[in-house]
């Protein structure tokens, strides 16, 4: 099957339709999509992780054909959501993959449901320090949507997402990224979506950037596998944020691609199976304890903070 070709199913949960992909079997990998992005900025890795693994890869509500009502959009929404999906699939324990917004969604499922959460590995992701791209921190403004209801007319539409994808094309760093931008644009038409992602952002964004960090609960990593991934010229949330990761989280294995941008499983996915691939093997499921959750909150230690955020200790990131 072609990585275009995954049938997408759907379920209802607390009256909501939401939409995933699933394909493989073995152990279970849960993948978690980015802001206003779907199910499809898997598609370049589905096919080769599903041969050795069971791919959930679900639109969470708000994004893509999953239904967009007025809801709880907060990242512990969001988890909960994810577990009330895997529940209802009949699913006990994955590892969790989220990029982007996807990977505080990640964090958040991991924290809420140690239980359930075999590994986790955070690619590009939101909630390791405050940077970000000043178009999302738009997003949160008074009058976002009136604007982008303009923007988004179909003549205006159409001559922005040529413009973006042309710009994607010229094989400059600052613009490898503006394809996935460009799709994000078109997805803006419609109204519902505009508003779904308005509620996302300004639960985990506000205008000195982001709100939610893992930087007061990373000491909680030391009780599951853990990996982080970062294209070098992601000009949406800074690499040092790996750095940050490394700090907060020692025993985290840090892989920083080279030419990659803020989508590296869609710019080098054959390099990104095999590190999805490599860390697994290499690595033992947590087994949740009650006992050793425990003895982590209480005897809790809270990651360094600096003036931009976590003070960068990078001597465990790597290369790929």
């Amino acid at each position: 099957m072609s990585q275009d070709q995954h049938e997408v199913q759907y379920v209802t949960i607390h009256g909501h339709r939401r939409a995933y992909v699933k394909a493989g079997s073995g152990p279970v990998l849960l993948l978690l999509h980015g802001l206003a992005c779907d199910h499809t900025t898997w598609q370049p890795v589905i096919e080769s992780l599903a041969r050795r693994y069971t791919v959930i890869a679900p639109d969470m509500l708000g994004h893509g054909l999953s239904d967009k009502p007025r809801a709880d959009y907060s990242v512990g929404g969001y988890a909960n959501g994810m577990r009330d999906l895997l529940t209802v699939l009949g699913i006990d324990k994955v590892t969790v993959i989220g990029h982007s917004f996807g990977g505080g969604v990640a964090m958040q499922f991991a924290y809420q449901f140690p239980e359930r959460t075999e590994r986790m590995m955070l690619v590009s992701s939101g909630g390791l320090g405050p940077e970000v791209t000043p178009a999302i921190r738009a997003i949160t403004t008074p009058g976002f949507h009136q604007a982008m209801g303009l923007l988004t007319l179909p003549g205006v539409r159409h001559a922005g997402v040529v413009g973006l994808k042309t710009l994607s094309m010229t094989g400059l760093k600052a613009t490898r990224d503006l394809g996935e931008v460009a799709d994000i644009y078109e997805s803006f038409k419609d109204p519902q979506t505009r508003a779904a992602t308005r509620h996302v952002v300004r639960a985990v964004v506000d205008w000195k950037g982001q709100i939610v960090t893992m930087a007061d609960r990373a000491y909680l990593t030391d009780a599951m596998p853990m990996a982080v991934v970062w294209g070098r010229h992601d000009m949406v949330i800074p690499v040092r944020h790996a750095s940050n990761a490394a700090a907060l989280a020692p025993k985290a294995r840090v892989e920083v691609i080279p030419d990659a941008g803020h989508f590296p499983h869609k710019d080098h996915p054959e390099r990104f199976v095999k590190i999805v691939e490599d860390w697994v093997r290499s690595t033992k499921p947590a087994t949740y304890s009650r006992a050793k959750w425990r003895a982590l909150l209480k005897g809790g230690r809270v990651g360094p903070i600096g003036p931009m955020g976590v003070v960068p200790r990078a001597e465990n990131a790597t290369t790929a």
